[in-house]
């Protein structure tokens, strides 16, 4: 049976209202976020419920058609975008966007694997709770990919990442039968935690379809302020001093050069500079707490009037409303968009143990500066937590040779990353874009594993092929 063939039997089990296959339909799926893969399929499954995707599965397992999961398609690695064969079928998520429950009292919330990130966040504060995962791209990036993709963000220094904000999944297998386990419960002890299989295997074990979720006290007080510091050294210095000083209510620490800062004001309406003196190295931070009248204010401005001088804070600008505070989210979160009408970057998400960044920041950037002079370094992130985009962007006319020395300059960087006890891959996944990777830097006895947990639970190998690991 050919893929028409495929499509029709699919048609005839669920209906032809839940399935697209015109080409206009098509095309804004078939392109990953950063354009990198752009493939084919035999069509779009819009399941509404789990039995619509165990349907669905049940039907793609017997006749050995592969299946690749997509939410919102923000994926940085092309792990929700099918190959270039035209066999495979694109199931999104995005009519399963049901918030199923709400329990205040139990701080949990029943999400199903289509809402938005911001639904969830929203659906949280309408009972007096926080959902603390915060990405730039949460009013269009789904649960399920989230879920999928172990997601990290801006606030993982506190909360952790993804798997760490879930109690429950449910989860249609690949033969199509559903497990689930939405149980609300912080206290499990019975067996192996089967849900960790699926948070962080990018749609390649099965199809999350619903998840539980842990709410926290709302916020009601926040402090804001970009610090100029000295150099890196000197931001884990204060990071230190801030945790020890507000009983660890520090949520956000985003490092910034100040080269994201100039790209950013070069291309991104309305943003400016927060000061009047150049500095070379800047951190957004930002205290949070449940408490109405917490001073985090003065206890930030405090702790940092302290840090000035030796301790390598140079300067200091503290957010007085909400909207200063939005300005200066928006200058650490637009740094990527700043990235892409610059032009072509090499883009590496590393982490190292956040004591070795100001080291493994001193050792990459004077390899760079060495071996790719015609580039422009972009290396900010996610500090409080280890986590680095370490970006090396084409100056003019330069991109074509950055292109070329791609892959060697790939190895240099990761390699080094693997020296200082680091991923080489600290919260965008694997997709199709690092499969090579992780056959390069796993330990042989974790593919083993992993290969083993897939041909068990996949042996027919439908799920999201391509993705995550090779063969």
């Amino acid at each position: 049976m050919m893929g028409t063939g495929h499509l029709a039997a699919l048609q005839d089990l669920l209906g032809s209202e839940q399935f697209l296959h015109a080409s206009a339909d098509l095309e804004p799926l078939l392109t990953d976020h950063r354009q990198l893969y752009h493939g084919r399929a035999l069509g779009v499954a819009l399941p509404r419920h789990a039995a619509d995707v165990a349907a669905i599965l049940r039907y793609c397992n017997k006749a050995g058609v592969g299946v690749v999961p997509q939410g919102g398609n923000t994926s940085y690695c092309g792990g929700a975008t099918p190959d270039e064969s035209g066999r495979q079928l694109l199931i999104s998520l995005r009519r399963m966007n049901r918030v199923r429950d709400v329990d205040a009292a139990n701080s949990t919330l029943v999400a199903e694997a289509g809402c938005l990130l911001a639904t969830v966040q929203l659906a949280a504060a309408a009972v007096d709770r926080f959902f603390p995962l915060s990405l730039g791209s949460e009013g269009s990036c789904q649960i399920g990919g989230n879920l999928s993709t172990n997601a990290g963000g801006t606030s993982v220094l506190r909360y952790g990442m993804m798997r760490d904000l879930v109690l429950g999944l449910e989860v249609v297998l690949p033969d199509g039968r559903l497990l689930s386990s939405l149980a609300a419960l912080r206290k499990d002890n019975t067996g192996y935690d089967i849900k960790s299989l699926f948070l962080g295997a990018e749609g390649t074990l099965g199809i999350i379809t619903a998840a539980c979720l842990k709410l926290f006290p709302a916020q009601r007080s926040a402090a804001t302020a970009i610090v100029a510091i000295r150099d890196p050294a000197a931001a884990l210095t204060l990071l230190a001093a801030l945790r020890a000083a507000s009983g660890d209510a520090v949520s956000s620490f985003e490092l910034m050069p100040r080269s994201g800062v100039l790209l950013a004001l070069q291309y991104i309406d309305g943003i400016r500079d927060p000061f009047d003196i150049a500095y070379h190295w800047y951190v957004l931070v930002e205290l949070r707490s449940s408490r109405l009248d917490d001073p985090l204010d003065e206890l930030l401005q405090r702790t940092l009037a302290e840090a000035q001088g030796d301790a390598g804070v140079a300067d200091a600008v503290l957010a007085q409303n909400d909207r200063q505070r939005k300005d200066f989210w928006r200058l650490r979160e637009l740094m990527p968009e700043a990235q892409r009408r610059h032009g072509y970057s090499l883009k590496h998400d590393i982490s190292v143990p956040v004591s070795r960044l100001p080291e493994f920041l001193v050792r990459a950037s004077d390899w760079v500066a060495a071996n790719v002079p015609d580039s422009l370094l972009i290396a900010y992130g996610h500090a409080g937590d280890g986590n680095l985009h370490f970006n090396i962007c084409g100056v003019a006319g330069a991109a074509p040779a950055l292109q070329a020395q791609a892959d060697s300059i790939k190895r240099v960087i990761h390699d080094l990353v693997r020296d200082f006890g680091g991923s080489f891959s600290a919260e965008h996944g694997i997709g199709r874009l690092k499969v090579a990777e992780l056959e390069r830097y796993a330990a042989p006895v974790e593919l083993e594993l992993m290969r083993s947990i897939k041909k068990t639970l996949d042996p027919n190998g439908i799920m999201n092929p391509g993705k995550l690991l090779a063969g």
